[in-house]
This record gives C-alpha cells, sequence and structure tokens, in this order.
C-alpha cells in the first residue's frame, strides 16, 4: 500500500519531485450536508454560477458517486461520467460537460458509494485523471449528503468546506452531527470551515441557527466556523427546479441569487486566501484514501 501511495503522490510531481505547477492556484471548494434535501446540490450549481459571473473557470465535480444528481437539476443527460472515468473507458477530457452557462461539470455516477471501496488501480486512475482539471480557477466538489467516508476525504483535501443546513430541527442536528465528525476524523485546522443557512424566511432566523450550530461547535468541539451567509426561501428556486434550470440563471436578481452573489463575496474577501491548489487537494486525498 505504501508503494502504491508513493506512485499515486508522484502523479502530482515534476521531474524533479517539486509539486508541479498547474493548478497550484486552483481553489477547491467543498459543499456538503448532514442530510439530504436542504438543498446542497442546488446551491454547488448556482455558487458556481455565480463564481463565473465574476469571470472565473468554474468545474462542478458531481463526487456523490451513489445519487449524481448535479446533472438532473441542469436537464442535462451526460452519455458518460465518472463511470467510465473508474472503468477507464473514457479520460476525464471526455466526460466533462459544458452547459451552456458559463460552467462545465463532471458528472456522478451512480452505483459507487465510496471511493475507498475502489480497487487500487481504479484509485490511482481516478486521481490522475482529476489532475486535468488544473485550468480552472475554481472546482466546486458536490458531495453526498451524510458522513461518508468519501464526504470526509473530500472535506479534508479541500481549501474550503461549506456546511450546508436548513432552520428544521432534523437538518440543525446532522448539520451539528457532520461537524462533529469532521472535528474527530479531520485535521479541519488546514481547511476553512463554513455554514450556509438554506431556506430561511428572515436574516433573523439564518443568523440564530447559525449561531447554534457555531457555539455549540465551539463549546463541545472547540472547533471554529465561519458564517458564511443564509439563502432566503424563493419560490423562484422550485420554480426553477421544475424547469431544470439554476434559480440563477431564471432570475439572477431574485433573492436566492443575490444570497448567493454574497456567498461568493465573502468567500473572496472574508479571510480570503489562494486555494492550496488541485496538486495540494489531491495529494491529501490520496492521503485520506491511504
Amino acid at each position: 500500500m505504501a508503494d502504491q501511495a508513493e506512485q499515486l503522490r508522484q502523479i502530482m510531481r515534476n521531474k524533479n519531485g517539486n509539486e508541479a505547477e498547474p493548478g497550484s492556484r486552483t481553489r477547491i471548494i467543498t459543499i456538503s450536508s448532514g442530510k439530504g434535501g436542504v438543498g446542497k446540490t442546488n446551491l454547488s450549481i448556482n455558487i458556481a454560477l455565480a463564481y463565473a459571473s465574476l469571470g472565473k473557470k468554474v468545474i462542478v465535480l458531481d463526487a456523490d458517486l451513489g445519487l449524481a444528481n448535479v446533472n438532473v437539476i441542469l436537464g442535462i443527460i451526460p452519455k458518460y461520467n465518472l463511470y467510465h472515468l473508474i472503468r477507464k473507458q473514457k479520460s476525464i477530457r471526455e466526460i466533462i460537460l459544458d452547459t451552456g452557462y458559463g460552467i462545465q461539470i463532471v458528472a456522478g455516477a451512480s452505483g459507487f458509494s465510496k471511493i475507498a471501496n475502489l480497487s487500487p488501480e481504479e484509485r490511482e486512475n481516478f486521481i490522475e485523471e482529476l489532475s486535468e482539471l488544473s485550468s480552472a480557477d475554481v472546482i466546486i466538489v458536490d458531495t453526498s449528503a451524510g458522513v461518508s467516508s468519501n464526504v470526509l476525504d473530500f472535506i479534508a483535501a479541500a481549501d474550503d468546506a461549506i456546511i450546508v443546513t436548513t432552520p428544521e430541527p432534523t437538518a440543525i442536528t446532522d448539520a451539528y452531527g457532520i461537524v462533529k465528525i469532521i472535528a474527530t476524523e479531520v485535521d479541519y485546522l488546514n481547511i476553512g470551515l463554513k455554514l450556509v443557512v438554506n431556506r430561511v424566511k428572515s436574516v433573523t432566523q439564518g443568523k440564530k441557527v447559525a449561531e447554534r450550530v457555531i457555539n455549540i461547535a465551539g463549546q463541545f468541539l472547540n472547533l471554529k466556523i465561519d458564517y458564511l451567509g443564509y439563502v432566503y426561501e424563493d419560490t423562484t428556486v422550485g420554480q426553477a427546479v421544475l424547469k431544470q434550470k439554476p434559480f440563477f440563471i431564471v432570475d439572477p436578481k431574485c433573492k436566492a441569487s443575490i444570497c448567493v452573489k454574497h456567498i461568493v463575496s465573502r468567500l473572496e474577501k472574508v479571510d480570503y486566501k489562494e486555494g492550496g491548489g488541485l496538486s495540494r487537494f489531491l495529494r491529501k486525498l490520496v492521503g485520506r484514501m491511504d
């Protein structure tokens, strides 16, 4: 296994053993949630679009290897997806898709519950292919809901990890649950852990939910979480889902779209640091998998 890990690490190093330059400025942002149904994938896509509106080259990686649905929300039927990549039937350049909205996506594959279950050869191919995304300014990784090992792997390897919740008690409880597991199983000191409260009815409601999670995490886990912002409950979102179009495209001036713009603004301005880069992300991801 040690030889396998060293092989994977060499993927992102040049012949002199130095970190490869491509992807060194790529910012990796994972978006996760403690439970399904909180709007995580929808936010991933629309945050990507807000970044694209700033002139960034953005790729959304659907890392839900069990129930992938990024392409569903966009109304896209991919001919190829991560299944074909993992099976070495296609390269990542062959499966990456233009959406027509100024972002690209890598469609997930149903039937793979955990990256950790892949064979050593499949894992090596998967990591090597991901290194081809180094031309992106921002990569948004939409993970599956919950706390599977592949979710923790992507969180641990990213520059910023956004946890999405809603004001519902079960969503808040599950958000704290994933935060607790991050505190015990991930070197969270090297990532920016952030919270977004979705589907709020008021600024006050969003703030109260965030304070509840942040205060408990600080008191019992000694863990710092930044409140990134909230997204209003907005009828435009539901209408956009039915149309299979991003709400940021359907109405860039709706309440939800404006909230997403503020979230991206905070990502860029509050405690902003250059992304650790795709190469750093892949090395950390390989380390987690080993």
